[in-house]
């Protein structure tokens, strides 16, 4: 089976109360809408806000109120993201629950939005995982998306479609409209990018399919989008190019050029640190 309906959640956010019960409640009204639905995804640091001091330990009430709606409904379900407390340090963690109910993994976010995220610290592991006959997906969360790093890992260990929760309340949403369409494209797979409204988002998430279309944009209101996908389109546009054009997948795996972005070199060190330090920008 290839066809497979992700349904996106955009809900109003407070920033200093819980919304595990809108969410939950939103939950119910969509499943019994759209009863078709096998995934269902939130936005990033949905459930309990940004405030640092919300932060939980795995396994703790927030982790098992999520394991709760996903076996209810019998759904995989993205949560979109909270803080997680280990060792008294705070990582931006989205859980992977499965229709049992099962978290089968945890992506922390390797980009916080420095200088403003701060004293969240980076993850270091990527998320990819199978949905059973079905096929390959990637979590990623918010800021992590302007890395195009991040994206192309996960395409070339077989991502199809990447979930990525985010919290934007800012003026950059619609430079990030076209970091979504781009990821998609470059790498030939979906990418949901789902924001909040309200406190902490300015809504506008976007759906797009593995060719840059724009499946959907949502407004700045609360709006329940339900989006069949097909996973052989993806594997097809792989194969064949994307409007039978290009391959960038095949291209980036034929590569001669040993990229050094990411690498040490003199030239590169010496320049990087002649940008200043990662700090708040401060009055001139």
């Amino acid at each position: 089976m290839a066809f497979f309906t992700i349904t996106a959640v955009q809900m109003p956010v407070s920033a200093l109360t819980d919304n595990l019960d809108a969410m939950t409640q939103n939950l119910a009204a969509l499943m019994q809408r759209f009863p078709a639905t096998n995934m269902v995804i939130f936005s990033e640091l949905c459930a309990l806000g940004p405030a640092k001091t919300s932060a939980q330990s795995e396994g703790a009430a927030a982790e098992q109120a999520f394991c709760a709606m996903a076996r209810e409904h019998k759904i995989w379900l993205i949560p979109g993201s909270i803080y997680i407390e280990e060792n008294g340090k705070i990582f931006n963690s989205c859980p992977v629950i499965d229709p049992e109910g099962n978290i089968i993994q945890r992506y922390r976010k390797i980009f916080p939005f420095l200088p403003y995220e701060s004293e969240v610290e980076a993850g270091s592991e990527f998320c990819v995982f199978d949905v059973p006959e079905v096929g390959r997906f990637g979590v990623s969360i918010c800021y992590d998306k302007w890395f195009p790093e991040t994206t192309r890992t996960m395409a070339m260990m077989g991502a199809e479609v990447i979930l990525h929760p985010t919290m934007t309340d800012t003026l950059d949403r619609e430079i990030e409209l076209s970091i979504a369409r781009t990821n998609a494209a470059i790498n030939q797979c979906y990418f949901f990018d789902i924001n909040g409204t309200g406190e902490c988002g300015v809504g506008r998430s976007i759906i797009v399919g593995p060719a840059g279309d724009v499946i959907h944009q949502a407004g700045t209101g609360r709006e329940i989008m339900p989006v069949e996908i097909d996973l052989e389109r993806v594997r097809r546009e792989r194969d064949k190019g994307l409007m039978s054009l290009g391959q960038p997948l095949k291209s980036f795996r034929d590569r001669r050029v040993k990229f050094e972005a990411a690498q040490s070199s003199p030239q590169i060190d010496t320049y990087l640190a002649s940008l200043g330090p990662l700090q708040l920008p401060t009055r001139d």
